[in-house]
């Protein structure tokens, strides 16, 4: 006699088989974790850490009282004579800032002691020595004509008993 022997391997693979396909199509939210960056934007809080608040800038902008008018070149250039005058280094002459500096070559080689190290003439600059003292002897054009002074070599109005003396003997030579 045959005895009938049924295979019950289909059967044993079939009940995981279903599980796996009922967690698949069920989203897995079983292992899904509730976090707050998946909220909409308008849902959660702003919080701002500590330090980060924004400076007060309401007076940050306001600009100080001036003339009205344009910064122009001649305007600068009387702005640093008449700061120039106030210390006594320089002066103003009439006249076109190229004859101006012919005549201050002229004058600074008439002072004894001076020794005139080079000249400039697109710069409007002699760099010489007097006393002891390295200075330039700058002539810059102005409104009111040509302004003729001591500059230290970083471009700060010279001082000292030097440039002063030479500013002296140039005034009263060219008549500022």
């Amino acid at each position: 006699m045959r005895r009938h022997t049924t295979s019950r391997t289909p059967a044993l693979f079939a009940v995981p088989a279903a599980l796996l396909l009922a967690a698949s199509v069920s989203g897995c939210h079983w292992f899904k974790k509730d976090t707050g960056f998946t909220e909409v934007g308008d849902a959660r809080p702003l919080e701002v850490p500590p330090g980060l608040d924004a400076p007060d800038t309401t007076g940050a902008m306001l600009l100080p009282d001036a003339k009205p008018g344009s910064v122009t070149r001649s305007s600068l250039g009387a702005a640093r004579a008449s700061s120039s005058a106030a210390t006594g280094n320089g002066f103003t002459v009439a006249g076109e800032r190229d004859a101006v500096f012919a005549k201050v070559g002229d004058a600074l080689a008439g002072i004894d002691g001076l020794a005139i190290a080079s000249k400039a003439q697109l710069l409007g600059a002699y760099d010489v020595s007097y006393g002891g003292a390295n200075f330039l002897v700058r002539v810059s054009k102005t409104d009111a004509g040509s302004y003729v002074s001591a500059v230290d070599p970083r471009g700060m109005p010279a001082t000292g008993e030097g440039p002063a003396k030479v500013i002296a003997a140039l005034k009263a030579a060219l008549g500022g």
